[in-house]
Protein backbone atom coordinates (compact mmCIF):
# COMPACT_ATOMS: atom_id res chain seq x y z
CA UNK A 1 0.00 0.00 0.00
CA UNK A 2 1.87 3.33 -1.25
CA UNK A 3 1.60 6.54 0.91
CA UNK A 4 -0.79 9.56 -0.31
CA UNK A 5 1.08 13.00 -0.39
CA UNK A 6 -0.36 15.83 1.38
CA UNK A 7 -3.78 16.89 0.32
CA UNK A 8 -5.65 19.21 2.82
CA UNK A 9 -4.35 22.21 5.06
CA UNK A 10 -4.85 19.96 8.35
CA UNK A 11 -2.05 17.77 7.11
CA UNK A 12 -0.26 20.59 5.77
CA UNK A 13 0.19 22.26 9.13
CA UNK A 14 0.53 18.50 10.85
CA UNK A 15 3.68 17.91 8.43
CA UNK A 16 5.29 21.23 9.22
CA UNK A 17 4.75 20.91 12.86
CA UNK A 18 6.11 17.66 13.11
CA UNK A 19 9.06 18.61 11.00
CA UNK A 20 9.46 21.38 13.93
CA UNK A 21 10.37 18.33 16.41
CA UNK A 22 12.76 16.41 14.83
CA UNK A 23 11.49 13.15 16.09
CA UNK A 24 11.36 10.87 13.03
CA UNK A 25 14.11 8.52 12.75
CA UNK A 26 15.29 9.26 15.95
CA UNK A 27 16.01 6.95 18.98
CA UNK A 28 12.86 7.21 21.31
CA UNK A 29 13.33 9.96 23.76
CA UNK A 30 13.80 8.62 27.38
CA UNK A 31 10.70 11.32 28.98
CA UNK A 32 8.79 9.95 26.60
CA UNK A 33 9.34 6.57 27.29
CA UNK A 34 8.60 7.25 30.73
CA UNK A 35 5.50 8.53 29.82
CA UNK A 36 3.95 5.65 28.09
CA UNK A 37 5.21 3.52 31.01
CA UNK A 38 3.24 5.29 33.16
CA UNK A 39 0.03 5.61 31.05
CA UNK A 40 0.15 1.70 30.68
CA UNK A 41 0.73 1.09 34.42
CA UNK A 42 -2.31 3.98 35.16
CA UNK A 43 -4.44 2.53 32.63
CA UNK A 44 -3.75 -1.54 33.69
CA UNK A 45 -2.88 -2.76 30.26
CA UNK A 46 0.42 -4.20 28.83
CA UNK A 47 1.00 -2.15 25.47
CA UNK A 48 0.88 1.90 25.27
CA UNK A 49 2.81 4.19 22.28
CA UNK A 50 3.32 7.58 21.43
CA UNK A 51 2.09 7.85 17.33
CA UNK A 52 3.27 10.92 15.13
CA UNK A 53 0.95 10.73 12.24
CA UNK A 54 2.14 12.57 8.93
CA UNK A 55 0.27 13.02 5.73
CA UNK A 56 1.70 9.12 5.04
CA UNK A 57 2.94 7.38 7.67
CA UNK A 58 2.25 6.99 11.64
CA UNK A 59 5.90 7.05 13.46
CA UNK A 60 5.67 5.20 16.92
CA UNK A 61 8.38 7.20 18.59
CA UNK A 62 7.89 5.39 21.94
CA UNK A 63 6.12 2.13 23.26
CA UNK A 64 5.88 -0.27 25.84
CA UNK A 65 4.95 -4.16 25.46
CA UNK A 66 6.60 -3.98 21.80
CA UNK A 67 9.34 -2.96 19.02
CA UNK A 68 7.93 0.33 17.86
CA UNK A 69 7.64 0.66 14.23
CA UNK A 70 5.83 2.95 11.43
CA UNK A 71 3.18 1.80 9.30
CA UNK A 72 0.83 3.05 6.53
CA UNK A 73 -1.12 5.74 7.66
CA UNK A 74 -4.90 4.43 5.97
CA UNK A 75 -3.88 1.29 8.41
CA UNK A 76 -3.70 3.45 11.53
CA UNK A 77 -6.36 3.62 14.06
CA UNK A 78 -5.21 6.88 15.63
CA UNK A 79 -5.20 8.59 12.67
CA UNK A 80 -8.94 7.32 12.28
CA UNK A 81 -9.74 9.73 15.60
CA UNK A 82 -7.01 12.60 14.65
CA UNK A 83 -9.67 13.90 12.23
CA UNK A 84 -11.91 14.74 15.09
CA UNK A 85 -8.99 15.40 18.23
CA UNK A 86 -10.61 14.21 21.46
CA UNK A 87 -10.60 11.37 23.73
CA UNK A 88 -11.76 7.97 22.76
CA UNK A 89 -12.19 5.29 24.80
CA UNK A 90 -13.30 2.08 22.54
CA UNK A 91 -14.19 -1.14 24.97
CA UNK A 92 -14.53 -3.72 21.80
CA UNK A 93 -12.73 -2.24 18.63
CA UNK A 94 -14.76 -5.01 16.80
CA UNK A 95 -18.22 -3.61 17.89
CA UNK A 96 -16.81 0.04 16.32
CA UNK A 97 -17.81 1.19 12.67
CA UNK A 98 -14.45 2.74 12.63
CA UNK A 99 -12.04 0.01 13.91
CA UNK A 100 -13.70 -3.04 12.56
CA UNK A 101 -12.47 -3.81 9.55
CA UNK A 102 -9.04 -1.43 10.86
CA UNK A 103 -5.90 -4.30 9.93
CA UNK A 104 -4.87 -3.99 13.80
CA UNK A 105 -8.44 -5.13 14.35
CA UNK A 106 -8.99 -7.91 12.39
CA UNK A 107 -5.58 -10.17 12.75
CA UNK A 108 -3.68 -8.61 9.69
CA UNK A 109 -1.51 -7.08 11.87
CA UNK A 110 -2.74 -7.73 15.15
CA UNK A 111 -6.10 -8.25 17.64
CA UNK A 112 -6.38 -5.11 19.11
CA UNK A 113 -9.70 -4.93 21.54
CA UNK A 114 -9.78 -2.73 24.07
CA UNK A 115 -8.40 0.47 22.43
CA UNK A 116 -8.11 4.15 23.86
CA UNK A 117 -6.48 7.41 22.84
CA UNK A 118 -5.72 11.12 23.63
CA UNK A 119 -4.48 13.71 21.28
CA UNK A 120 -1.32 15.27 21.17
CA UNK A 121 -1.82 18.87 20.73
CA UNK A 122 0.88 21.40 20.01
CA UNK A 123 0.86 24.86 21.50
CA UNK A 124 -0.49 26.46 18.23
CA UNK A 125 -3.36 24.13 18.21
CA UNK A 126 -2.08 21.53 15.69
CA UNK A 127 -2.87 17.87 16.55
CA UNK A 128 0.22 16.01 15.33
CA UNK A 129 -0.52 12.06 17.18
CA UNK A 130 -1.80 10.69 19.64
CA UNK A 131 -1.02 9.19 23.08
CA UNK A 132 -2.90 5.48 22.76
CA UNK A 133 -3.09 2.47 25.08
CA UNK A 134 -4.88 -1.08 23.70
CA UNK A 135 -5.31 -4.38 24.57
CA UNK A 136 -6.00 -7.83 23.18
CA UNK A 137 -8.80 -8.08 25.39
CA UNK A 138 -11.81 -5.63 26.10
CA UNK A 139 -11.58 -3.23 28.53
CA UNK A 140 -12.12 0.31 29.68
CA UNK A 141 -11.44 2.96 31.62
CA UNK A 142 -12.81 5.15 34.81
CA UNK A 143 -13.30 8.72 34.26
CA UNK A 144 -9.96 8.93 36.33
CA UNK A 145 -7.99 7.11 33.94
CA UNK A 146 -9.44 8.84 31.39
CA UNK A 147 -8.25 11.98 32.38
CA UNK A 148 -4.74 10.76 33.72
CA UNK A 149 -4.66 10.03 29.69
CA UNK A 150 -5.60 13.20 28.62
CA UNK A 151 -3.26 14.95 31.12
CA UNK A 152 -0.12 12.34 30.36
CA UNK A 153 -0.85 13.23 26.57
CA UNK A 154 -0.54 17.05 27.10
CA UNK A 155 2.65 16.03 29.28
CA UNK A 156 3.98 14.26 25.92
CA UNK A 157 3.54 17.49 24.23
CA UNK A 158 5.15 19.68 26.96
CA UNK A 159 8.33 17.33 26.54
CA UNK A 160 8.36 17.65 22.78
CA UNK A 161 8.07 21.37 22.87
CA UNK A 162 10.72 21.58 25.48
CA UNK A 163 12.99 19.78 23.37
CA UNK A 164 11.87 21.93 20.23
CA UNK A 165 13.15 25.20 21.99
CA UNK A 166 15.70 24.23 23.67
CA UNK A 167 17.31 23.31 20.47
CA UNK A 168 16.43 26.96 19.19
CA UNK A 169 18.07 28.35 22.09
CA UNK A 170 21.26 28.88 21.10
CA UNK A 171 24.35 29.51 23.23
CA UNK A 172 23.31 32.12 25.41
CA UNK A 173 23.00 31.12 29.20
CA UNK A 174 20.91 33.65 29.91
CA UNK A 175 18.14 32.70 27.84
CA UNK A 176 18.67 28.78 29.12
CA UNK A 177 17.74 30.40 32.93
CA UNK A 178 14.92 32.50 31.39
CA UNK A 179 13.48 29.52 29.70
CA UNK A 180 14.23 27.16 32.65
CA UNK A 181 12.19 29.66 35.08
CA UNK A 182 9.26 29.26 32.44
CA UNK A 183 9.30 25.28 31.60
CA UNK A 184 10.05 24.99 35.84
CA UNK A 185 6.89 27.16 36.72
CA UNK A 186 4.36 25.71 33.82
CA UNK A 187 5.17 22.07 34.67
CA UNK A 188 4.37 22.72 38.07
CA UNK A 189 0.52 22.12 37.95
CA UNK A 190 0.18 19.07 35.62
CA UNK A 191 2.77 17.72 37.71
CA UNK A 192 0.42 18.22 41.10
CA UNK A 193 -2.32 16.51 38.72
CA UNK A 194 -0.52 13.84 37.81
CA UNK A 195 0.21 12.70 41.78
CA UNK A 196 -3.35 13.18 42.36
CA UNK A 197 -4.36 10.82 40.01
CA UNK A 198 -1.59 8.08 41.08
CA UNK A 199 -2.65 8.70 44.52
CA UNK A 200 -6.49 8.22 43.67
CA UNK A 201 -5.18 5.00 41.26
CA UNK A 202 -2.99 3.55 44.20
CA UNK A 203 -5.97 3.23 46.83
CA UNK A 204 -8.61 2.04 45.03
CA UNK A 205 -10.11 -1.19 45.90
CA UNK A 206 -9.01 -3.10 43.03
CA UNK A 207 -5.51 -2.60 44.01
CA UNK A 208 -5.77 -5.38 46.86
CA UNK A 209 -6.28 -7.77 44.12
CA UNK A 210 -3.36 -6.79 41.95
CA UNK A 211 -0.27 -6.25 43.78
CA UNK A 212 2.24 -6.11 40.41
CA UNK A 213 -0.29 -3.20 39.38
CA UNK A 214 0.20 -1.62 43.16
CA UNK A 215 4.08 -1.95 43.09
CA UNK A 216 4.59 -0.33 39.21
CA UNK A 217 1.70 2.37 40.87
CA UNK A 218 3.66 2.62 44.11
CA UNK A 219 7.02 3.14 42.00
CA UNK A 220 5.62 5.88 39.27
CA UNK A 221 4.20 7.72 42.25
CA UNK A 222 7.67 7.92 43.91
CA UNK A 223 8.91 8.95 40.30
CA UNK A 224 6.34 12.12 40.18
CA UNK A 225 7.07 13.11 43.79
CA UNK A 226 10.76 13.16 42.85
CA UNK A 227 9.84 14.87 40.05
CA UNK A 228 8.00 17.22 41.80
CA UNK A 229 10.81 18.29 44.22
CA UNK A 230 13.11 18.49 41.59
CA UNK A 231 10.82 21.03 39.27
CA UNK A 232 10.54 23.03 42.95
CA UNK A 233 13.97 23.05 43.41
CA UNK A 234 15.07 24.15 39.78
CA UNK A 235 12.34 26.70 39.94
CA UNK A 236 13.61 28.77 42.92
CA UNK A 237 17.66 27.69 41.62
CA UNK A 238 15.86 29.90 38.31
CA UNK A 239 14.30 32.52 40.41
CA UNK A 240 17.31 33.50 41.64
CA UNK A 241 19.49 33.39 38.47
CA UNK A 242 21.30 30.60 39.19
CA UNK A 243 22.92 31.41 42.78
CA UNK A 244 25.56 29.58 44.53
CA UNK A 245 24.33 25.78 45.14
CA UNK A 246 23.61 24.95 48.34
CA UNK A 247 26.25 22.76 50.36
CA UNK A 248 24.79 20.33 52.20
CA UNK A 249 25.92 16.33 53.19
CA UNK A 250 24.22 14.49 50.20
CA UNK A 251 24.24 10.38 50.54
CA UNK A 252 25.74 9.84 46.52
CA UNK A 253 24.49 5.99 46.33
CA UNK A 254 20.89 7.19 47.42
CA UNK A 255 20.83 9.75 44.58
CA UNK A 256 22.26 7.12 41.99
CA UNK A 257 19.74 4.56 42.94
CA UNK A 258 16.93 7.26 42.63
CA UNK A 259 18.24 8.05 39.00
CA UNK A 260 18.38 4.56 38.25
CA UNK A 261 14.01 3.89 39.31
CA UNK A 262 13.94 7.45 37.15
CA UNK A 263 15.63 5.71 34.14
CA UNK A 264 14.05 2.11 34.85
CA UNK A 265 12.08 1.99 31.64
CA UNK A 266 15.47 2.94 29.80
CA UNK A 267 17.54 0.87 31.26
CA UNK A 268 14.80 -2.36 31.07
CA UNK A 269 14.10 -1.49 27.08
CA UNK A 270 18.15 -1.12 26.56
CA UNK A 271 18.99 -3.97 28.74
CA UNK A 272 21.21 -2.28 30.62
CA UNK A 273 23.50 -3.93 33.12
CA UNK A 274 24.46 -1.07 35.89
CA UNK A 275 26.84 -1.50 38.46
CA UNK A 276 26.86 1.00 41.41
CA UNK A 277 29.70 1.40 44.04
CA UNK A 278 29.27 4.54 45.03
CA UNK A 279 29.39 4.50 49.17
CA UNK A 280 30.28 8.22 49.67
CA UNK A 281 28.66 11.44 51.56
CA UNK A 282 29.75 14.47 49.28
CA UNK A 283 28.93 17.86 49.76
CA UNK A 284 27.02 19.96 47.18
CA UNK A 285 23.36 20.46 45.92
CA UNK A 286 21.18 17.80 46.15
CA UNK A 287 19.43 18.61 43.01
CA UNK A 288 21.55 19.90 40.97
CA UNK A 289 24.06 16.27 41.71
CA UNK A 290 21.04 14.45 41.13
CA UNK A 291 20.35 16.06 37.41
CA UNK A 292 24.57 15.80 36.93
CA UNK A 293 24.02 11.76 37.95
CA UNK A 294 20.90 11.37 35.46
CA UNK A 295 22.38 13.30 32.28
CA UNK A 296 25.95 11.50 32.72
CA UNK A 297 23.90 7.67 33.31
CA UNK A 298 20.79 8.96 30.63
CA UNK A 299 24.01 9.68 27.98
CA UNK A 300 26.02 6.39 28.83
CA UNK A 301 22.49 4.10 28.60
CA UNK A 302 22.08 6.48 24.96
CA UNK A 303 24.92 6.09 23.00
CA UNK A 304 26.48 2.37 24.41
CA UNK A 305 23.30 0.42 23.55
CA UNK A 306 23.16 1.74 20.00
CA UNK A 307 22.79 -1.07 17.16
CA UNK A 308 20.95 -3.39 19.67
CA UNK A 309 23.87 -3.74 22.31
CA UNK A 310 22.96 -4.20 26.11
CA UNK A 311 24.94 -1.88 27.79
CA UNK A 312 27.10 -2.48 30.63
CA UNK A 313 27.71 0.38 33.21
CA UNK A 314 29.22 1.13 36.12
CA UNK A 315 29.43 3.98 38.39
CA UNK A 316 31.87 4.68 41.02
CA UNK A 317 32.63 7.27 43.97
CA UNK A 318 36.16 7.50 45.71
CA UNK A 319 36.89 10.05 48.20
CA UNK A 320 40.81 11.68 47.97
CA UNK A 321 42.37 14.32 50.37
CA UNK A 322 40.47 17.22 48.62
CA UNK A 323 37.37 15.86 48.14
CA UNK A 324 35.41 13.34 45.79
CA UNK A 325 35.97 11.04 42.21
CA UNK A 326 32.65 10.29 40.71
CA UNK A 327 33.23 8.52 37.46
CA UNK A 328 30.52 6.25 34.97
CA UNK A 329 32.06 4.12 32.69
CA UNK A 330 30.28 2.20 29.68
CA UNK A 331 31.29 -0.27 27.03
CA UNK A 332 29.99 1.95 23.98
CA UNK A 333 31.88 3.65 21.35
CA UNK A 334 33.37 5.74 23.59
CA UNK A 335 34.83 9.62 22.62
CA UNK A 336 37.38 10.40 19.95
CA UNK A 337 40.28 12.21 21.96
CA UNK A 338 39.49 15.47 19.45
CA UNK A 339 36.49 16.06 20.92
CA UNK A 340 36.62 15.28 24.26
CA UNK A 341 36.67 19.18 25.08
CA UNK A 342 34.28 20.32 22.83
CA UNK A 343 31.58 18.24 24.04
CA UNK A 344 30.97 20.43 26.69
CA UNK A 345 30.02 23.06 24.99
CA UNK A 346 26.27 23.71 24.51
CA UNK A 347 24.65 22.07 21.75
CA UNK A 348 27.86 20.24 20.70
CA UNK A 349 27.40 16.72 20.23
CA UNK A 350 31.06 15.48 19.09
CA UNK A 351 32.12 14.26 15.61
CA UNK A 352 29.01 12.35 14.93
CA UNK A 353 26.23 14.60 14.19
CA UNK A 354 23.60 12.28 13.55
CA UNK A 355 23.95 10.99 17.23
CA UNK A 356 20.82 11.06 19.19
CA UNK A 357 20.40 14.05 21.83
CA UNK A 358 20.56 18.00 21.45
CA UNK A 359 23.88 18.36 22.30
CA UNK A 360 22.84 19.92 25.55
CA UNK A 361 23.30 17.55 28.44
CA UNK A 362 26.91 17.57 28.88
CA UNK A 363 26.98 21.09 29.00
CA UNK A 364 24.91 21.12 31.45
CA UNK A 365 26.74 18.58 33.53
CA UNK A 366 29.82 21.00 33.03
CA UNK A 367 27.55 24.04 34.63
CA UNK A 368 26.87 21.80 37.66
CA UNK A 369 30.02 21.16 38.28
CA UNK A 370 31.90 24.36 37.54
CA UNK A 371 29.75 25.41 39.72
CA UNK A 372 30.34 23.45 42.80
CA UNK A 373 34.28 24.24 42.08
CA UNK A 374 34.99 21.53 40.37
CA UNK A 375 36.30 19.56 37.46
CA UNK A 376 34.65 17.77 34.67
CA UNK A 377 36.83 15.18 31.79
CA UNK A 378 36.68 12.43 29.73
CA UNK A 379 38.96 9.49 29.59
CA UNK A 380 38.80 5.81 27.86
CA UNK A 381 37.32 3.21 29.72
CA UNK A 382 38.48 0.25 31.23
CA UNK A 383 35.23 -1.47 29.80
CA UNK A 384 36.21 -0.55 26.23
CA UNK A 385 33.87 3.04 26.01
CA UNK A 386 34.39 5.90 27.43
CA UNK A 387 34.51 7.27 31.16
CA UNK A 388 33.40 10.62 32.26
CA UNK A 389 34.85 11.88 35.54
CA UNK A 390 34.11 14.35 37.80
CA UNK A 391 35.77 15.74 40.84
CA UNK A 392 34.45 17.73 43.55
CA UNK A 393 36.24 19.07 45.94
CA UNK A 394 35.48 19.22 49.93
CA UNK A 395 34.83 22.71 51.44
CA UNK A 396 33.69 25.69 50.53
Amino acid sequence: MGGTSVTTAADAARVNAIADYALIGEPPLLDLQGLVQLASTICGVSTAVINIIDDRFQHQVASVGFTPATCEREDSMCAVVLEHPGLVVVPDAREDDRFALNPFVTGEIAQVRFYASSPVVTPAGVAIGTLCVFDEDTGDLTAEHSRALDLLAHQVAEVLELRRLTRELGESNQQLERFALQVSHDLRNPLTALSGFLELAADSPEMVNAPHAARSLARAESAADRMSMMVSDLLDYARVGGAKPRRVPVDLEQVVRAVLEDLDAALTQAGARVVVDASVEVTGDPTLLRALVQNLVGNAVKFSAEGGRAPRIEVTARMFAGGWRITVDDDGPGVPLTDRDRVFELMERGSDAGAPGLGIGLSTCNRIVESHGGRIGIEDSVLGGASVWVVLPAGD
